[in-house]
Order: structure tokens, then sequence, then C-alpha cells
């Protein structure tokens, strides 16, 4: 998935690629959970916005995801390298996708650095190991739609 935070209307914004994190209820609501190395440059996007989207692609894109969790948004506008567009979502002021299969609008609602001394699986460490140490966002989901295939019927 990609994860993008930001503000579309103004023009500033990033994206990158997720692959850790999950879906579930939270405060009786139903909420996305991401994580993110401060090193990465959306992590000052997520930080400073109140929102933000998560977009799932066909196997059609992914060697498009693959290249925008390599190349930094600092370096490049890395989305113009790809045959991805960005468009406004529907409820958020992060934007999402034009070619995406699924999209997850979210409001934070809640942030927490990771604490390396709470690790009870020792060998999670190993993601770690320089102390660049994910912070956790949740955010309520406000908004989802997808193609049918993400349609409970």
């Amino acid at each position: 998935m990609l994860l993008t935070a930001g503000n579309f209307s103004i023009g500033h914004f990033n994206t990158m690629t997720v692959a850790w994190g999950s879906l579930g209820v939270m405060w009786n609501k139903p909420f996305a959970l991401v994580v993110v190395r401060p090193s990465r440059y959306t992590f000052d996007f997520v930080n400073q916005y109140p929102d933000f989207t998560l977009t799932a692609f066909s196997k059609e894109f992914h060697k498009d995801l693959s290249y925008l969790g390599k190349i930094s948004g600092r370096d490049e506008d890395k989305v113009a390298q790809t045959g991805l567009h960005f468009c406004a979502s529907k409820t958020v002021g992060s934007p999402i996708f034009e070619e995406a299969e699924l999209v997850i609008e979210c409001k934070k609602t809640y942030w927490n650095d990771l604490i390396l001394d709470n690790f009870h699986d020792k060998s999670a460490l190993k993601a770690h190991e320089n102390k660049n140490t994910h912070r956790m966002y949740f955010g309520e989901i406000i908004h989802l739609e997808g193609v049918e295939k993400f349609v409970n019927n």
C-alpha cells in the first residue's frame, strides 16, 4: 500500500510504500495503524497534518510501488517516474491515487514511538538496530471505497 499525508489543495504532501500495519477496531471505531521511521520524508508530513490515506493497487503497479518505497521525495518528484496520478480524496486533505483499487481515508487519533525496552520478542529489535525507531500512527477510518473485489456482498 501507499501511505500519503499532507494537503493536496496546496500541493504539500508525500507518499511512501508501507508494508507494516494493521486494520481493526479501536476505541469502538474502525482504524488503520501504520508505522513510519523518523528518517523517512513522509514522517514529517504525517506529523504535521491531521489525516492520511492508504491506497492499494493491482499487481500491475507492483514495480511502481517498489520504486516509491526506495526513492525519497526529498530527492525528486518520484511519483512522476511512475504510472500513478494523485487526485483529491473524498473526505480528508491528503490525496489518493486515480489508479487505486482500494482507498482508506483516515483522521489521525493517536501516535506513539515504539519503546525498544518493551519488546518481548527480541528478534524484532533487528529492525531497529540503528535506533531509527518507528512511530505508530492510529487513524480512524472515515471513508473507505474500492473496486468490486473489496466490496462485501
